[in-house]
């Protein structure tokens, strides 16, 4: 269909459409896929792509020109302006102009950014707030229980996510899944004027003050890191030198699994909140796409390392004077290269795997019971749960991760083994 025949039949649905002949929607766009009904787009908006979706009530362009291609939005979602591509947006999450979501975005209810944010790769669980003038890629942020208790990233604030060995095996890890799903956690909150060189992992509860660089892991919850100013000195530097490899596949792995948990999460649990057959069902589909994509992004981007390791080795070799024999460093490079794609195989394998049967469906039956008594508000029903019912779910997930990098961790006999 031509754009202006969409345009027509999304007005006869309900839609409101400011200064339609300024409006360009692709002939590829499957009209059925949006509701009209509370739909209101603004002059200058462009809608692309066969896989976009849009639900009732969401807001388009309210304050410049928004581009969607290949979407998945919720039910009042608000998008003011910008650009947005290959992400999934769920109910009432929101963005403020001048905002650019790139691919592998996934904003569950209520996250929201203010204006000028930049995502890419990046999932914020429901409420996760982020203020103006920050990047923030490649990062999965938890924490927090409604709209006024929530994890915070302060104005300009940055995830630096590219290093100088040129790679992106930087994915940070801020709270986690199996316990961030719940929305149950104390927040974490991130000081504006501040960022985090990844990958990193940090705690639920933990306040990182205001003009902070994060630079190492904080795994003890409820603790303040206070910045402090730096000592200017120049060290070494060897691009591809990679002397920190096991901590490299470790966090790189322990993000996957996460991961891995929460595509679990929404095949399992999420949807029991859908009907099969509604556009919100298509909904779930266009979340569990973007999930898939965000694994086979950080699958990727491990692998780049893992294939520059024999490089590496030959590079250590000379800037460490041993041109003959093995040291400890070199022998877990060239065991991590070697082994690459067993290790690859088991995350493709927990694609599909359920982990503990019985756990699984004794809190399956849980939802199940909760969705007959509440009804099908997923916020509702998870929040309303006990603390032993969420446990048991966060036991279940947490069995996930902890058996990827079990068995991660099989594969690389010689990284000896790690912390959960």
């Amino acid at each position: 269909m031509k754009s202006h025949e969409i345009l027509t039949l999304l007005m006869k649905k309900g839609a409101k459409i400011h200064c339609p002949e300024s409006i360009e929607i692709g002939p590829e766009v499957d009209p059925s896929n949006i509701k009209g009904q509370g739909l209101t787009i603004y002059p200058g908006c462009r809608i692309y792509g066969q896989d976009t979706i849009i639900l009732e009530g969401v807001e388009l362009g309210a304050e410049g020109p928004v581009t969607v291609r290949n979407c998945f939005i919720g039910k009042g979602v608000r998008l003011k302006s910008g650009t947005f591509e290959g992400s999934c947006f769920l109910d009432g999450a929101s963005i403020g102009p001048g905002g650019q979501v790139r691919t592998g975005c996934l904003l569950e209810e209520g996250a929201r950014g203010a204006h000028t944010v930049a995502l890419k790769q990046t999932i914020l669980f429901p409420f996760v707030t982020l203020g103006s003038l920050i990047n923030f890629c490649d990062c999965l942020m938890a924490g927090g229980t409604d709209q006024k208790n929530h994890s915070e990233v302060g104005s300009s604030y940055i995830h630096f996510n590219f290093t100088p060995n040129q790679d992106k095996a930087t994915p940070s890890l801020l709270g986690d899944v199996p316990k961030g799903v719940m929305i149950n956690q104390p927040p974490i909150f991130l000081g504006g004027q501040g960022g985090i060189v990844g990958p990193v992992r940090i705690a639920y509860g933990v306040v990182v003050a205001a003009g902070t660089i994060v630079r190492k892991d904080i795994l003890e919850e409820n603790k303040m890191l206070l910045g402090s100013s730096v000592l200017t000195r120049t060290v070494p530097f060897h691009q591809g030198l990679y002397t920190n490899i096991v901590r490299i596949v470790e966090l790189n792995s322990l993000y996957i699994a996460n991961l891995l948990a929460l595509r679990r999460w929404y095949r399992d649990i999420r949807a029991l909140f859908f009907r099969e057959g509604t556009l919100e069902a298509k909904l779930l589909k266009g979340a569990l796409k973007v999930l898939d994509s965000a694994i086979s992004e950080r699958i990727t981007r491990l692998g780049d390392v893992a294939r520059r390791m024999p490089q590496s080795v030959e590079l250590y070799r000379k800037v460490k004077g041993i041109p003959k024999g093995e040291d400890l460093t070199i022998i877990r490079k060239l065991h991590f290269h070697q082994n690459w794609d067993r290790i690859k195989a088991v995350f493709d394998q927990w694609r599909e795997e359920q982990g503990d049967k019985g756990m699984r469906e004794r809190f399956l039956k849980i939802i199940e019971h909760q969705i007959q008594t509440r009804g099908q508000d997923y916020l509702g029903v998870i929040k309303g749960l006990g603390h032993q019912e969420s446990a048991l779910g966060t036991t279940w997930l947490q069995g996930i991760v902890d058996s990827v990098m079990g068995e991660v961790w099989k594969c690389l006999p010689r990284f000896g083994r790690r912390r959960k």
